[in-house]
């Protein structure tokens, strides 16, 4: 009996998904995507900012507390990935950022004053946690946000526990962030689309991947324009401000959570800066500039890309 492509569509991390995969069975199909869907929802459970019996939520609400909180070997990779991204941004890429969440309002495009803002950078800056053993001190007033990592962390999450479950050809898909558990049976690349923001029915690329995978960034889901100025939900840690730089950035790395870094490093800083940034990386992206021109390298059938 051949095995065929089966898709299986959920609700997860506030985005569609999707999970692709060849077998001989659909009810075997089914039972092992059931499988992936709830690793998904319990690392959405455990890391979600919006419930307040989530495991973030208990770290958060540690702060200031002289014992901190134990943090877990999963969770504890996640702030060392965090703190590798927080070096290589030249702290751009800072968890503890959350907290101008509080005061900048995408849903009502409402501008918060420059008082509102300097009062909360005191309280951003990944350089300020502290650890005794397995325990993060986190200081008073501060807050952990993993949005821009544990989305792309699940997608990985997901395939590797797929290819422990004897998958060998499939694709993840959390709202656009990829990855990819071998090539199409055939031996053929999986083709991901990547979305033009300038036009919902239209891609900016086609990547090819057959093992890794992709993750994007950009402003074009969550922005809103006032008094004529374009603010993107990407802020800088630093100014506490929006950043002015690239519209959209998608990246293919060995991993999602790899290659989302990646992406968002490259949204916080200028658009010069972040183009170079990706060129120097030598991994395939495309990237969209404030003009609407399309960078990349490694792209399959993109038109108006540079090499």
């Amino acid at each position: 009996m051949r095995a065929t492509l089966k898709r299986y569509s959920f609700q997860a991390m506030g985005s569609p998904c999707e999970i692709q995969l060849y077998d001989e069975s659909r009810v075997n199909a089914k039972q092992i995507v059931r499988k992936l869907a709830a690793e998904v929802q319990r690392l959405e459970r455990k890391y979600s900012r919006f419930t307040a019996d989530s495991f973030l939520a208990d770290i958060n609400a540690s702060a200031g507390h002289k014992l901190g909180i134990k943090i877990d070997k999963e969770t504890r990779a996640l702030f060392d990935h965090a703190l590798s991204c927080f070096e290589q941004s030249g702290g751009l890429f800072d968890v503890t950022a959350g907290v101008l969440n509080r005061i900048w309002d995408f849903r009502n495009a409402q501008v918060p004053s420059t008082t509102e803002i300097a009062a909360l950078l005191p309280r951003i800056g990944f350089n300020r946690l502290s650890w005794r053993g397995s325990r993060l001190l986190l200081p008073q007033g501060m807050e952990i946000d993993f949005g821009g990592i544990v989305k792309e962390y699940a997608a990985d999450a997901a395939a590797r526990l797929g290819r422990d479950l004897g998958v060998k050809h499939g694709l993840v898909n959390l709202g656009g962030d990829f990855a990819v558990i071998g090539p199409q049976p055939d031996g053929e690349s999986w083709t991901i689309g990547v979305a033009n923001p300038q036009g919902q029915d239209s891609l900016m690329a086609r990547i090819d991947l057959q093992q890794g995978g992709i993750a994007s960034s950009g402003d074009y889901e969550r922005s809103f324009i006032n008094d004529g100025v374009r603010y993107s939900h990407i802020l800088n840690p630093k100014t506490g401000w929006p950043c002015q730089g690239l519209r959209a950035v998608s990246v293919a790395a060995n991993l999602c959570t790899v290659a989302g870094s990646m992406a968002t490093i490259a949204m916080l800083k200028s658009e010069v800066d972040g183009l170079d940034y990706l060129k120097e990386s030598s991994l395939p992206f495309v990237a969209m500039s404030a003009d609407g021109q399309v960078h990349g390298a490694q792209l399959k059938e993109s038109a108006g890309a540079e090499d």
